[in-house]
């Protein structure tokens, strides 16, 4: 039996991971990542008091020891400076994604080796992970496919996930919910929470208006005319609908966002369709390259979203830890710094990496 600390965040999937590590017999200690704290008064919630409260319950219920690790100065210089600076810059980055790397598998995962946690780290995704006889580690989906996060761990390094734990992966959302009952666990039914990675129910356009000040300029069509005007480009994604405040031209056709003009300060917004300049690319270039296993196949299929479809692509090295994307079909609305994972055909994570160029 090992000795593993779980990053246990208040919620049901961390509570029924510790749960099972605990029923399997093992050394079980729960931390929760102190990340953040609303002290600059950014409107929201920021349930961290209640989320330390539950998952103390959590504890007491299993019988095991609890800790609070402070990471408040780590998050705010690898993820919220990213955050902010990505916005800034145009780009649209998932800090989700880059938490995992750099906090949970990154700053809490050495924390863990440092105090003798030989079994690693343990958290609620819904993954799986594979050892393979003779060394190295997969990660591959979380059977659960309304529920699969494999592509939030798609930019950890071999070396973290050789020392990750996913209890839950195996299982259904419905099926964790039933264990934390069965364990009299007082998050059993517990809304799962939504925002910005431990920071809360923050609006991202409330959290982005607090560090960048908005920046009015023209909404133009993609033949350069204006339709409107915007509050600053870092309020905006590629693909979005709704909240750019311009009216359809006519029933039935909407405006979507499908570029971003720096130089001019200036927002393009196109109607739905293949045929739109923009909206839709055939090729991209992904940069910064995290590889699981090595260089990355000549096929692949690529997730650029969460809850986007992998989609198969051709995969050409580059060099410098970039690779570039021919996709079998049009892909809708890619951003720049948006995290690209990357699957083998078996569900196999084999890593990820951001969208440096879109064509």
């Amino acid at each position: 039996m090992a000795r593993i600390l779980v990053a246990l965040s208040g919620g049901v999937d961390s509570a029924a991971a510790a749960a099972l590590l605990t029923e399997q017999g093992h050394e079980v200690v729960a931390a929760y990542m102190k990340n953040w704290v609303n002290d600059e008064n950014i409107p929201g919630e920021c349930p961290w008091e209640r989320d330390i409260e539950d998952a103390l319950a959590v504890c007491r219920k299993l019988g095991i020891e609890f800790r609070v690790v402070d990471l408040i100065e780590q998050y705010r210089a690898r993820v919220v400076d990213y955050l902010i600076e990505g916005y800034r810059n145009g780009s649209t980055p998932n800090p989700d994604v880059l938490c995992n790397r750099e906090m949970k598998f990154g700053v809490l995962l050495d924390y863990a080796l440092e105090q003798g946690f030989t079994g690693g780290v343990a958290t609620g995704h819904y993954a799986r992970r594979l050892d393979v006889p003779g060394g190295g580690s997969y990660v591959l989906r979380g059977l659960d496919g309304n529920k699969d996060q494999s592509y939030f761990l798609a930019l950890m390094r071999p070396e973290q996930v050789a020392h990750a734990v996913f209890p839950v992966g195996e299982l259904t959302k419905p099926q964790v919910r039933e264990i934390a009952r069965r364990f009299g666990l007082p998050v059993a039914d517990k809304k799962d929470s939504q925002g910005i990675c431990f920071i809360g129910k923050v609006k991202m356009s409330d959290f982005l208006r607090h560090y960048l000040p908005d920046n009015p300029g023209d909404i133009v069509d993609t033949q350069g005319r204006v339709l409107g005007r915007h509050d600053g480009l870092h309020l905006f994604t590629m693909g979005q609908r709704h909240g750019h405040h311009v009216a359809s031209p006519r029933e039935g056709v909407a405006y979507v966002v499908v570029g971003k003009d720096l130089q001019n300060n200036r927002l393009v917004v196109g109607y739905e369709g293949e045929e739109t300049p923009g909206l839709y690319a055939r090729r991209a270039v992904v940069g910064s390259v995290t590889n699981l296993h090595g260089p990355l196949p000549p096929r692949v299929f690529a997730q650029p979203r969460y809850r986007a479809a992998a989609v198969p692509a051709t995969c050409t090295p580059l060099g410098d830890a970039r690779v570039q994307l021919d996709f079998d079909s049009p892909v809708r609305a890619l951003a720049l710094g948006q995290v690209c994972a990357f699957y083998a055909p078996e569900n196999q994570l084999l890593g990820g990496g951001f969208f440096e160029a879109i064509g």
